[in-house]
């Protein structure tokens, strides 16, 4: 495949599995746009591994055989694979933390074998890899304003936790129908909520306790999150401002529901979605003729 499809072939993951993020991506430059979606779409790409391969063993093989090819178009080696040449052109050209990418590689073995996370430091653990590293993997192709670079790095790990916590929250019967429970053991044991009560297709007032109390941790992310947005360049702002509204509005819709994620999967009605992009697609439109205008006139 042409480095082209490659990019075209993360767009498309992204398109396809992260609706929001997708939209809010639309917000962007296109030259930028296009790296985003090549970290996207290997995040994508990993996570389908882990979750499509009916036995370990195979899941375990698969994640072995990214990691070699990861290594070696990292290492600047031709690779046979439909993303990864996308996402070492990105890497490469961004300089994106390769510590970042061996944590997230970590954190998608740990699906392999870990279904349970004793405790929510523990979880932070897991979700360090799978969630803040892409963040941070994120915000050199954001760009922070000069200077900033630092302290925009903090922001960005909670804007990445936020979001899959959010998403856990939304997603705890797929989850539990993979085996797999998100939500800490010793606040299940808190709220007296047994796993087999997360199966029943409705939540039962101690289910839904603990999933509001889960809630108020991922709205303490978001918080945290916020003053990032400010500190990146004004062409990447709306999106991230988008992206945050949008996930933001699946935690409005879970506690709209009176936090029973169990009945039916919560999702951001399409005229909202559309308003958000709409409301940031003119300050994005402005951002980036501006930055046009600067790279033209900068000698």
């Amino acid at each position: 495949m042409t480095l082209t499809a490659c990019y075209e072939r993360c767009r498309r993951l992204n398109a396809r599995h992260g609706r929001s993020y997708y939209l809010a991506t639309l917000l962007l430059p296109s030259w930028k746009r296009l790296h985003v979606h090549a970290l996207y779409g290997f995040a994508r790409y990993a996570d389908e591994i882990v979750d499509s391969f009916g036995m370990t063993g195979d899941r375990e093989a698969a994640l072995d055989a990214l990691a070699r090819r990861v290594a070696a178009a990292l290492g600047g080696e031709p690779v046979e694979d439909p993303v990864l040449p996308a996402f070492a052109h990105t890497v490469r050209s961004f300089g994106v933390d390769r510590g970042d990418i061996d944590a997230f590689l970590r954190s998608m073995r740990a699906d392999l074998t870990v279904t349970r996370y004793a405790t929510y430091e523990d979880l932070l653990g897991y979700m360090e890899g799978s969630a803040a590293v892409i963040g941070t993997m994120m915000l050199p192709v954001l760009e922070a304003v000069p200077g900033a670079a630092g302290d925009a790095r903090e922001p960005a790990r909670q804007l990445g936790l936020a979001f899959q916590l959010t998403n856990f929250l939304r997603d705890v019967a797929e989850d539990l129908a993979r085996g797999r429970v998100y939500l800490p053991t010793r606040d299940l044991e808190k709220f007296g909520v047994e796993v087999s009560d997360l199966g029943r297709g409705r939540a039962g007032p101690a289910v839904r306790e603990l999933l509001a109390f889960e809630a108020g941790r991922a709205r303490e992310h978001y918080r945290r999150a916020l003053p990032g947005i400010d500190l990146l360049v004004p062409s990447s702002r709306p999106c991230i401002r988008a992206a945050y509204e949008l996930y933001g509005g699946i935690l409005d819709e879970i506690e709209a529901a009176d936090y029973d994620v169990l009945a039916m999967r919560a999702r951001v009605p399409r005229r909202r979605r559309l308003a958000i992009f709409a409301r940031h697609l003119p300050i994005a439109s402005a951002a980036a003729r501006a930055e046009r205008r600067v790279t033209v006139e900068t000698p």
